[in-house]
């Protein structure tokens, strides 16, 4: 149990705490600069140093003890009569008062808490009444009832000791001085349990909290905060009142979380650990082999969702230039290819990730949405989504496909700005959503065809898909070599799944337990989870610089490439943004190893991953050409779109255009096949630039307008 005080020692004890020669300097400062400045801060640790009773009375009575240092602070304060808003904030709380919202119990109700989270919600800051003045409608009387809470409280009575009639509430009515009454600004805001806190696809719980006066209006939705304050309940229901109690937070101090990932507590013993793991030779292939190990194969997309993990750096130039460090992947399989599976993988193994599904997630729902509802009182207010609360993060979204194109190009600016601007129901804002994106979708037609270009069968718009630095493409071939190990590995993940359910799986009979847990040895994670996550968090503390091999291993891969590019009849094989996607991923090999320094066999592997995607899906006939990706056409394809609208033109009749049959037979001598004519021709009619007169035949529709 603290100490008792009562309320005139407590300020003496105040008094004493703020006439040191530090905290006096901050009172002179308010004094000196109000009402500018009007709040104190203090850390919890210089108050327990002074007196650690007061301490523990201030986390067990936060209310009055917090008012005892105001009322301490205004004594000392020569203008105190006329400065009723004068703040004591204490900050950085003991972790013991750290509590999960999960965890906020009936016994933690008026005890001093800090709560970890996310803003999902804020509403516009409005002014709330602390102190009303009061007319009496019969004698005129004025009198002042101060108010707590959001209840709104009138006189039941005009006091006759304040000069009043005496009447009742029954026998009078009193009317509100507005201009007489005290307003504080306040802010009303949801904060919600950040992402990584929840395993096994819980729902995030959240806590609603006021902040008042200054420190009001610098909240806003995506924010990551340490909120202090004083945890209240009020009563369920209006016209029926309830047993059940509501929890609040009356907001004390606001902590801005300015390192990532520092809610994953890495401890000295931690720091060693990663440092040794950090020098073994062959770390980046421990770390890929802790990447999905029930999952067969795909060493190559295992390596740069490591890579992912890391990230790279991101920059601020002098220009006030952003260069975003984060790396985007996209996997684009057939069904079956365990796309969902590494996602959900990904969304668990990152120190802060999220999980969603294109299909079930709307713009609103990605980036942020504009709602009306209770929590602002039927006003508008700013609610974060998934994109913002991956801040700092990784966000994984499946079914990319699925999304209807408005949707999807809602994600644009957050792919390569690392921010959403939202201009909804009135409210413009811009929230950071600095998150790597990690996408899933299938091919056009649920499956890749063989005989066709892959790019052709990416049904995502090359505007979004030329944002992605690596696209996978993950084709599911009948091959017999392939699908026996497949086959085994499968197999052996399930007896190992149904091994580990067993509680003496020694007494299974006729079946040596041991012998298969050592041969399925392979499916278990290189690395231990929590490992992995703190070796993560910790990496992110590294800031690695190109070195000039690496500079000159880049510069040369990418200056030879672009060479292939020169003739009149070449395509453009590849472009910067290649190469900054090269950039990232080299920073986040090096970052893997908790290098400083980019070496040129950081480079190799980044220009590795990238060669090994741009052969699957940007090239043509043995020919590179980036168009593939960056616009959805490559050269070729240009040219036979040329040649076709020439021919439409120079055969169309004047009444009925050109058959179908005799575009294919003309375009034959140009070497251009009847199925390639058959999907230009629709692709044009799509674009609106030819139109079918009557069935089978096709004009020109710049021609129709001319006429």
């Amino acid at each position: 149990m603290p100490k008792e005080y009562t309320s005139e020692d407590l300020v003496a004890i105040w008094e004493e705490f703020l006439g040191g020669q530090e905290m006096r300097h901050k009172v002179n400062e308010i004094a000196d600069f109000y009402p500018e400045v009007r709040s104190l801060y203090v850390d919890f640790a210089d108050v327990e140093m002074h007196d650690p009773d007061l301490a523990n009375y201030t986390l067990a009575k936060p209310t009055v003890s917090v008012q005892s240092a105001e009322e301490a602070m205004r004594r000392m304060v020569s203008h105190a009569l006329t400065s009723p808003y004068i703040h004591f904030r204490i900050r950085n709380l003991p972790r013991d008062s750290r509590i999960d919202i999960r965890k906020l119990r009936a016994k933690h109700l008026e005890t001093f808490v800090s709560v970890e989270g996310l803003v999902r919600k804020a509403t516009e800051v409005r002014p709330r009444v602390t102190v009303a003045e009061f007319e009496c409608m019969r004698c005129g009387a004025r009198l002042f009832v101060e108010q707590e809470g959001m209840q709104f409280r009138e006189p039941l009575e005009c006091s006759k000791d304040e000069g009043g009639c005496g009447r009742g509430s029954g026998s009078t009515r009193f009317r509100l001085l507005t201009e007489k009454s005290l307003f504080v600004d306040t802010q009303k805001v949801e904060i919600q349990e950040p992402p990584e806190g929840l395993r096994g696809g819980s729902q995030p719980e959240r806590l609603v909290g006021f902040v008042e006066d200054d420190i009001s209006g610098r909240i806003s939705p995506g924010d990551r905060l340490i909120i202090n304050g004083m945890l209240k309940s009020h009563q369920k229901g209006t016209q029926t009142k309830s047993t059940l109690f509501d929890l609040t937070l009356d907001i004390n101090s606001i902590e801005y979380e300015e390192h990532e990932y520092e809610e994953i507590v890495i401890t000295p013993e931690d720091e060693m650990k990663i440092r040794q793991f950090a020098k073994s030779p062959d770390v980046l292939e421990k770390i890929v082999a802790s990447i999905s190990p029930t999952i067969y194969g795909y060493l190559q997309e295992k390596e740069a969702l490591a890579l992912q993990l890391f990230g790279g750096v991101s920059k601020e130039m002098d220009d006030g230039t952003h260069i975003r460090g984060d790396i985007h992947i996209a996997m684009i399989g057939d069904p079956g290819t365990a796309k969902s599976q590494i996602l959900r993988y990904m969304a668990m193994l990152a120190p802060r990730g999220i999980y969603t599904s294109g299909k079930s997630a709307s713009a609103a729902g990605l980036t942020a949405a504009a709602v009306k509802d209770e929590f602002g009182e039927g006003r508008w207010t700013l609610e974060a989504g998934a994109l913002v609360l991956a801040d700092k993060g990784l966000a994984c979204i499946d079914e990319l496909d699925k999304m209807n194109d408005q949707d999807r190009s809602s994600i644009h600016e957050s792919l390569e700005q690392g921010t959403i601007s939202v201009a909804k129901a009135g409210i413009t804002a811009t929230l950071q959503s600095r998150c790597a994106v990690l996408g899933a979708a299938n091919p056009k037609y649920g499956r890749f065809d063989e005989n066709r270009n892959i790019a052709e069968q990416i049904d995502l718009p090359p505007a979004l898909l030329s944002r992605f630095d690596a696209i996978f493409t993950m084709t599911d071939r009948p091959d017999s070599v392939y699908d026996q190990s497949v086959a085994s590995h499968i197999l052996k993940v399930h007896r190992r799944g149904e091994i580990r359910l067993h509680e003496s799986p020694e007494k299974i009979p006729d079946m040596d337990a041991r012998a298969i847990m050592s041969d399925t040895e392979i499916l278990v994670p290189a690395m231990d989870i929590e490992f992995l996550r703190k070796y993560v968090a910790f990496s992110k503390r590294i800031t690695p610089v190109l070195s000039a091999e690496a500079m000159s291993t880049l510069e040369t891969y990418y200056v030879t490439i672009r060479k292939l590019g020169e003739g009149e009849e070449s395509s453009v094989p590849i472009t910067a943004r290649q190469l900054e996607a090269l950039i990232r991923l080299a920073e986040s090999s090096a970052r893997a190893r908790l290098s400083v320094i980019v070496t040129a066999e950081d480079a190799e592997r980044a220009i590795k991953i990238v060669e090994y995607y741009l052969n699957k899906v940007a090239s043509e006939g043995g020919r590179r050409d980036i168009d593939l990706i960056a616009t959805g056409t490559s050269r070729s394809q240009r040219e036979q779109i040329y040649v076709l609208r020439s021919l439409v033109q120079q055969l169309a009749d004047e009444r009925r255009g050109v058959s179908l049959e005799e575009l294919i037979q003309k375009a034959a001598s140009d070497n251009i096949t009847e199925e390639r004519v058959r999907a230009l021709v629709k692709r044009l009619s799509d674009a609106g630039e030819v139109y079918s007169p009557q069935p089978g035949y096709y004009k020109l529709a710049s021609e129709e307008r001319m006429a």
